[in-house]
């Protein structure tokens, strides 16, 4: 059986860009406490739009969908499950809220892993729910490479309890110690998560909510304002590239954990970039309705939507957004994709060159 010791992988972790970047993470975490303690009653359509954009963005990364009109309504509670997809994402949306809410009082361990996948679960008619797989499996990642002769094979069955046992205490003890920090052990322990593939079903999600649960007990709670999942769904292709790259050599010890770092931490540090970014109009709070449009455009990595944008300045009028948007294609400071329905827009940075 694999041996779990965070505390030996750690030292390996240190390469000049991970550095810099768990550098960057620190001060944007005490610039955002800042903010919250100054203007937390300014933050609640932020809040509301990351919940919303979470839930899609994590469930669709697995192949579970819904209508946007059908979304919000689950993830307000102001509607119930009518099918499998939506079951599956009513039950990602109560493991969120649960998080967000009450994740100092959550510890990573074995119980409350099966516990918070028990509740994904819950209002699905599967018996799937807060139970580790019963069967040897392999993951194919032919869906992600187009190369049906890749894949994976994680823990066997029978060992999985006792692997994600001792993958919590070895992440519980180097936290413990305080010698070691957690921006660098949360990539190590998810990593070895994602290996040991404990679940039948929703082992990418529940890696996504993990994710989430110890960024946030160890105060880096970005992800509550700006979604995670969001951002690793537009980069989902570098996402599997980097657990690739992690994983081959697992098994015997012999991988290395720095692209997977590498990565997360990326996506940790373009949060904050975007936190930032998405309440400096709160912060000056004297720009008119179609400088607000533009500056939040401005702000998000990759591309939006109208409605998007509708959900994060929600006391600004369809018709005002939609001006805004096209004075702002006019103009070139923003390009138009696509049409229809799936419209979206994305700033022009090379006009900023």
């Amino acid at each position: 059986m694999r041996q779990y010791d965070y505390t030996s992988v750690y030292a390996s972790l240190f390469t000049p860009d991970i550095v810099r970047m768990v550098g960057q993470i620190h001060e944007y975490k005490g610039e955002q406490n800042l903010f919250i303690e100054a203007k937390a009653d300014m933050l609640s359509k932020l809040l509301d739009m990351a919940k919303i954009q979470s839930a899609e963005a994590s469930n669709s990364i697995e192949g579970i969908y819904t209508s946007n009109e059908r979304l919000e309504q689950l993830v307000k509670e102001k509607t119930v499950p009518r099918a499998k997809n939506e079951q599956e994402i009513a039950g990602y949306r109560d493991v969120l809220s649960a998080i967000c809410e009450s994740h100092d009082f959550i510890p990573l361990k074995p119980s409350i892993i099966l516990q918070l996948h028990r509740d994904l679960y819950r209002f699905s008619s599967t018996s799937v729910g807060g139970v580790y797989k019963t069967t040897d499996s392999k993951i194919e990642e032919a869906y992600i490479r187009g190369n049906k002769s890749d894949f994976f094979q994680p823990v066997p069955a029978w060992e999985t309890p006792k692997a994600i046992e001792q993958a919590c205490q070895a992440y519980n003890s180097a936290l413990d110690c305080g010698e070691y920090d957690p921006l660098l052990l949360i990539p190590i322990f998810i990593l070895d998560f994602l290996c040991i593939h404990p679940f039948n079903d929703g082992n990418g999600r529940m890696s996504r909510l993990l994710t989430l649960l110890l960024l946030y007990r160890a105060g880096y709670i970005v992800g509550k304002y700006i979604s995670m999942e969001k951002l690793i769904e537009k980069a989902k292709e570098i996402y599997y590239d980097t657990l690739q790259e992690s994983s081959t050599g697992w098994h015997e010890g012999a991988n290395t954990y720095v692209p997977f770092t590498r990565y997360l931490l990326g996506v940790v540090l373009t949060a904050y970039r975007e936190f930032s970014n998405r309440v400096q109009p709160l912060i000056t709070g004297d720009l008119s309705k179609p400088e607000r449009i533009r500056e939040a455009i401005r702000g998000t990595l990759g591309s939006t939507t109208k409605a998007e944008l509708m959900r994060q300045c929600p006391d600004i009028s369809q018709v005002t957004v939609q001006r805004a948007l096209n004075d702002m294609v006019k103009s070139g400071e923003i390009i138009k994709l696509s049409g229809g329905r799936y419209t979206s827009y994305i700033w022009n940075r090379e006009r900023e060159i």
